[in-house]
């Protein structure tokens, strides 16, 4: 037999993938399938972000730049400026990644230091699974934080008990939160730079979703402080391009600089030409004007359709999420959804500790199926009463 990493070996299946393999599996018996588990949304990408990526073609690609390109590099710290009234150097506290999923997995890499007793990530559940695999393959300790509404799903450091304070390297925060939509208000964004730069914590903000909201728009971490603080960006939800790859690390220079000596030894940036689109996007706010009209209008109709059959749910000003109720067996209530409806949704237990009773819908499809799979959904229910 091969040997195996541990950490591989011992890994449950990615939560995505037990998803999709259900979903596939209905599919090929010629099934009706309404696909809300995934967060990869249906828009099509803009025309000039797709234009930017044929103009930016070479006749010969080389090897990117692990930092990326200087272009795309300007054109992130641009939106930074525009959106949060936050001025980096494009040279020194910025780099470019391939989206953030690469980054979060790869960060404990970078600030992991057992032998001076920094070993371990704090991450929120229910949240983003590869807090938690990066931090492990990397040979640190995860500390999950359970967040619920009794908390209103903030992940406080003080919180946390005193030895694992002690030896905590990196704590992940993500506002707007996936799966359950809260957001992080002033005080405790400004609670958070605090400890970072009196505790010497790496402070790392996942600001995936900052740009999928209605109302008032959420804030970056950098507004509040920078030493000890990082924040992860992406044009996978802001504009349409998840198959792209193409997102940035920005903040603390120190940081910025140890995670370039790390970068060139796990890869590259993204392709010239996928950068040279991704600085269109960063320059261009209308598109994701536009965007979130259409997010705003399945949200209202979700909204309205939980509200209406009793169903309890949070989140529904920021992200494509909402997080609702199903009761003790999450798990059964989705499988059973799927077989019935042909509707998939992700059970809260996929998330980590936390997300017992509770459920994911990504809104992912077209407003019409959206639609289409709540006229079926309520039938389901009238069924089952």
């Amino acid at each position: 037999m091969p040997t195996v990493h541990p950490v591989l070996r011992d890994l449950p299946d990615y939560p995505i993938v037990r998803v999709e393999r259900a979903k596939n599996e209905r599919a090929a018996r010629g099934l009706e399938v309404f696909d809300f588990g995934t967060g990869d949304p249906l828009e099509p990408t803009p025309e000039f972000v797709q234009q930017a990526l044929r103009d930016g073609l070479p006749a010969v690609c080389r090897y990117p730049n692990p930092r990326g390109i200087p272009e795309l590099r300007q054109a992130a710290c641009g939106y930074l400026q525009r959106r949060f009234g936050v001025e980096l150097d494009p040279e020194r506290e910025l780099i470019a990644s391939r989206g953030s999923k690469e980054a979060i997995f790869h960060l404990p890499f970078a600030f992991l230091d057992a032998p001076a007793g920094k070993d371990t990530v704090v991450f929120p559940t229910p949240g983003y699974t590869v807090y938690a695999s990066g931090t492990r393959f990397a040979g640190g300790v995860a500390h999950g934080v359970a967040l619920t509404r009794q908390n209103e799903f903030l992940l406080e450091p003080m919180d946390l008990p005193a030895e694992v304070r002690e030896r905590t390297a990196v704590l992940w925060v993500n506002y707007p939160h996936n799966p359950t939509g809260a957001p992080a208000p002033d005080d405790y964004l400004q609670r958070l730079a605090d400890y970072a730069r009196e505790s010497g914590t790496i402070v790392v903000s996942d600001e995936c979703y900052n740009d999928v909201y209605e109302g008032d728009p959420p804030r970056s971490l950098l507004e509040f402080g920078r030493e000890n603080v990082l924040a992860l960006h992406s044009c996978s939800k802001r504009t349409g391009m998840t198959g792209y790859r193409t997102g940035f690390v920005a903040g603390d220079e120190q940081l910025i600089a140890n995670y370039a000596r790390l970068r060139p030894n796990i890869g590259v940036a993204t392709p010239i030409f996928v950068e040279r689109a991704a600085a269109a996007a960063w320059s261009d706010d209308a598109h994701v004007a536009e965007r979130n009209v259409i997010f705003s209008a399945k949200r209202r109709l979700f909204r309205e359709f939980f509200q209406q059959a009793g169903i309890e749910f949070v989140g529904g000003q920021s992200t494509f999420f909402l997080w609702f109720w199903v009761g003790a067996d999450a798990e059964g209530y989705c499988k059973q959804l799927l077989d019935d409806t042909g509707i998939v949704t992700i059970p809260g237990p996929y998330f980590g500790a936390g997300g017992e009773g509770w459920a994911r819908v990504a809104l992912v499809p077209p407003l019409a199926q959206c639609q289409a799979a709540i006229a079926r959904w309520q039938e389901w229910l009238v069924e089952r009463s």
